[in-house]
């Protein structure tokens, strides 16, 4: 039986630019509207495990054999890595900062741009979450890859500033020069973060992001918002720390359009 659970990352190779905030917030966001999630942080700056779990907590497993890391390496089944978080219908695979040598580790494993997509086949197999999203580090490269390889759709979180789409041409070259051996993966969009309607630089990338063919923008852009560093400061989505702010309605937001897309 094929699976129904859609394999989502988040990808773009310039740092800053508000990926493991945006998958952290999707991820809550999609548990609001009663989806089951699995959340897979691929970066070995940890934010995304640092956005549901204490840091001490983090630091440990980062050190154990329970992290994505370990996984990867010894080719695993991801099923036994998975942490339930303190939120009901989410889960996640945490990551370490062991990750940043993980390209030296796949150079000399065979079929290497798959090791991420078979160590999920027996959680997709199962059905068990509607939607796996992976946080990816601000690089391109044979882990990178490997998310790509493992995903169905990609979303690319474009900061709102005057380095914002430095990089992006760089990206859309490499996701080119990989489409052998990721045919099916689907670009959902660009998602603007960090955006300041007082500034030009939004409307700047905007009307850049506007000459970009065959790439969808999403309407929904999250707001500069002093909700979100101190949500990061807890250790919590901005939704759970404050759901009044208006990130956490512009992340929603964002959800629903993400949800509309992947099942239309």
């Amino acid at each position: 039986m094929a699976s129904s659970t859609h394999v989502l990352c988040f990808v773009n190779n310039k740092g800053g630019s508000g990926k493991s905030t945006t998958c952290a917030n999707v991820g809550y966001s999609l548990s609001s509207l009663g989806y089951k999630v699995l959340l897979i942080d691929g970066d070995m700056q940890l934010n995304l495990s640092l956005a549901y779990f204490d840091e001490d907590f983090v630091l440990e497993t980062a050190k154990s054999d329970k992290n994505l890391y370990t996984a990867i390496k010894s080719q695993k089944d991801l099923s036994d890595y998975i942490f339930p978080t303190r939120y009901p219908g989410i889960d996640m695979i945490l990551s370490s900062t062991l990750m940043s040598s993980i390209e030296y580790d796949l150079f000399t494993k065979w079929q290497r741009e798959y090791i991420l997509k078979n160590g999920l086949k027996n959680i997709l197999t199962e059905n068990k979450y509607d939607y796996i999203l992976i946080d990816s580090p601000p690089t391109l490269g044979g882990w990178v890859m490997n998310i790509l390889c493992a995903s169905h759709y990609m979303i690319t979180p474009v900061e709102a500033s005057p380095w914002g789409l430095f990089g992006l041409a760089n990206l859309f070259d490499f996701l080119n020069e990989i489409k052998y051996v990721t045919p099916d993966l689907q670009m959902l969009g660009v998602c603007i973060t960090k955006a300041d309607s007082r500034k030009s630089y939004l409307k700047q990338t905007l009307s850049a992001l506007e000459e970009l063919r065959h790439t969808h923008v999403f309407e929904t852009y999250i707001k500069v918002d002093s909700a979100i560093e101190w949500s990061q400061e807890n250790g919590r989505p901005v939704m759970d720390y404050k759901k009044s702010s208006r990130s956490a309605k512009e992340y929603l937001c964002l959800t629903k359009e993400v949800v509309e897309r992947v099942t239309q």
